[in-house]
């Protein structure tokens, strides 16, 4: 047995991960070249071998969060991360000029993919699955819980910040009968869902944050805190807080993390959210000090997993489609590595779904929370 084979059995080994093991989440390898690409590529190594075929797994999500719980990612290279992390530092990977850079990468990758992976609203955020047990039920549960914490009522005029298809923007003008402005920065998604919009009191708009203008009841914004960047944190607060009246609530609903790092990981960053970034609590308090009061914090990461391996069934049950659309068997790969990865992460606690309520100035006689 090679030295580079040795070694990788050695690290999975901590996880409890076999390697070419019997059990669903041994890692199984098809070419020997692996163990070398492993250590010496690290974490984006791993995951551009598993596109390419070099190595298999039956439980993807087991074995991610076996990983994650053995803390192995940062026992092998831990200078590939050198370079994205000191970019972060000195480059604004977010600013008003690549706004729209995600919206292209990620998002108009094509309606038909998502058409089939998501719910039938489209809602491309974690459910809400506390009294649910399939996926439709889970997100008309998440939509219906954001309206009720913001205290919606009819006629309120509310801003969607990262509207997406208009999920959200349909339910709120459907069932509240609100009137509701949304952003977001993919063509692909204004394009149907302005069509899924129709007939509802919601405008969709191609528009960077930045760039709104006028006076909201509420601001939401459901999975886009993501895509902002730390060195916009504090903008992304005041700019909210200058849209919102003076007794408006802004509900924020975001992925965060326990330890602070100032881009996604590598593999990530280049295949899945060019400049993407979780925020962490103490990150997310800082920029928000002075410009709100914080009335409900709640997490329910784990039930992002639940949505995550609903998602990837779906794209499961739909691969003969997908393929014929043009998604190949390479693409297919990269979509698994990226959806059961991260039901991995949040199984094993490492990564969050927060929902914080915000005011500007305190809710009268409290504010209270609902679940």
């Amino acid at each position: 047995m090679k030295k580079a084979e040795q070694a990788v059995r050695d690290i999975f080994s901590i996880a409890d991960i076999n390697i070419n093991g019997k059990r669903e989440f041994d890692i199984q390898v098809n070419r020997p070249e692996f163990y070398e690409r492993f250590l010496a590529d690290g974490v984006i190594g791993f995951g551009e071998s598993y596109m390419e075929g070099w190595w298999d797994c039956e439980a993807l999500d087991v074995m991610i969060d076996k990983v994650l719980r053995a803390d192995l990612e940062h026992a092998v290279s831990p200078r590939k991360m050198i370079i994205p992390f000191l970019l972060s530092k000195v480059i604004n990977h977010q600013r008003r000029s690549r706004a729209f850079k995600i919206g292209e990468f990620h998002y108009d990758l094509g309606n038909d993919l998502y058409q089939k992976m998501l719910d039938k609203r489209m809602a491309y955020t974690c459910g809400y699955w506390k009294n649910a047990d399939n996926l439709e039920s889970a997100q008309e549960a998440k939509l219906d819980l954001v309206c009720r914490k913001m205290g919606l009522q009819p006629g309120m005029r509310v801003l969607d910040i990262g509207c997406g298809w208009g999920s959200f923007a349909a339910f709120a003008a459907e069932k509240y009968k609100v009137q509701v402005l949304g952003v977001t920065v993919s063509k692909e998604q204004i394009e149907l869902g302005q069509q899924m919009c129709q007939g509802l009191d919601v405008e969709l708009r191609l528009q960077d944050y930045r760039d709104v203008n006028g006076q909201f009841d509420r601001i939401v914004s459901l999975g886009m805190f993501e895509h902002v960047g730390l060195k916009n944190y504090a903008t992304y607060m005041q700019q909210v807080s200058r849209l919102l009246v003076d007794d408006g609530l802004f509900l924020l609903h975001t992925i965060g993390t326990n330890t602070p790092k100032t881009s996604v990981d590598p593999w990530t960053d280049k295949y899945i959210f060019p400049g993407g970034m979780l925020p962490t609590l103490k990150q997310m308090a800082t920029a928000s000090e002075g410009v709100f009061v914080t009335e409900d914090l709640h997490n329910f990461g784990t039930d992002y997993d639940l949505t995550l391996m609903a998602w990837m069934a779906n794209v499961d049950a739909n691969t003969a489609a997908l393929k014929q659309a043009g998604y190949d068997d390479f693409f297919y790969r990269m979509w698994r590595f990226f959806l059961l990865g991260a039901a991995g992460g949040f199984r094993s606690h490492r990564n969050h779904l927060w929902q914080i309520v915000y005011s500007k100035r305190g809710v009268d006689n409290g504010y209270q929370s609902i679940r």
